[in-house]
């Protein structure tokens, strides 16, 4: 049942696309939207864990704050590239992620990693450039759209790193909590000083914001933290690998996407080379 819990998750997580094509908002004004109604929905958990709040370390509410920075970057370059490049392109290459997070253990916590994992980081890795690299001849719009997703990614990749140190001493909900609250800050930060209005957009974007809040952020991601608990991490991975599968199959259904062939071929060193070293890791 657990497993099965962890699988809604991912088909949830995969919404995200989907939301996100229906909108017509600018990113970060759905960015924005999409945290802060996370945030307005968590205020009843976190108000329960009030005495969490108020024994907090400086330590812990910076590094806390610091990831939900980086998070809220994230889900704005993702939202954008959204806009440029395939539904299949920019989920795939977006959850490269754990490959920065490789990168980033061997360069600055000098971790050695193994044969095999080398070689699953090395598969993705030509993967990534395959996608990143499809159908740049396209006037760039593809190319630009890819180049938002990997940048997506880096800040992902942050966001875990330091999310890893705040959760050995906080709870879920207050991390969350913080976490969300800080992206919420930032993009809209972010909007006000690009000029950008955060309202009149029209029910359909207040709607999207809505939409991935439940369905993506607390019914998906939060569901992941939930499954730590009580499963084994390579199988929240290896499930994990089911979301860019599932995004592009409602891209096709949708909206009539079909994935080019450097697309597929691309995306599926990526998600071979992820599900390896997901299994070397365990």
């Amino acid at each position: 049942m657990k497993r099965l819990i962890v699988l809604l998750g991912v088909a949830g997580v995969s919404l995200s696309a989907v939301f996100v094509r229906w909108s017509t908002a600018p990113s970060l004004v759905l960015a924005f939207y999409r945290m802060a109604f996370s945030v307005l929905l968590l205020l009843p958990l976190a108000f329960a864990r009030r005495g969490e709040f108020r024994a907090l370390r400086r330590r812990e509410l910076s590094l806390s704050l610091l990831s939900g920075a980086f998070l809220g970057v994230h889900f704005a370059c993702y939202f954008e590239s959204l806009r440029w490049t395939s539904i299949a392109a920019a989920v795939v290459l977006v959850d490269t992620e754990v490959l920065f997070v490789a990168l980033a253990s061997v360069l600055v916590l000098r971790k050695k990693l193994s044969r095999r994992a080398w070689t699953a980081v090395l598969l993705a890795f030509g993967g990534s450039v395959a996608v990143a690299l499809a159908d740049s001849g396209g006037g760039g719009t593809a190319l630009r759209g890819n180049l938002f997703a990997l940048t997506g990614s880096v800040c992902m990749a942050v966001y875990t790193m330091l999310g890893a140190v705040c959760r050995r001493t906080l709870s879920t909900t207050v991390y969350t909590t913080l976490v969300y609250t800080s992206a919420a800050g930032t993009v809209l930060a972010a909007a006000l000083a690009g000029g950008q209005a955060l309202i009149g957009w029209g029910p359909v974007n207040l709607l999207a914001g809505l939409g991935m809040a439940v369905f993506c952020t607390l019914l998906g991601h939060s569901v992941f933290s939930w499954g730590l608990k009580y499963l084994p991490p390579a199988f929240i991975s290896t499930a994990n690998l089911l979301e860019p599968v599932l995004a592009s199959v409602w891209g096709l259904l949708l909206f009539g996407e079909r994935p080019g062939v450097l697309v597929v071929f691309g995306g599926t060193l990526i998600l071979l080379g992820i599900g390896l070293y997901s299994r070397e890791e365990a």
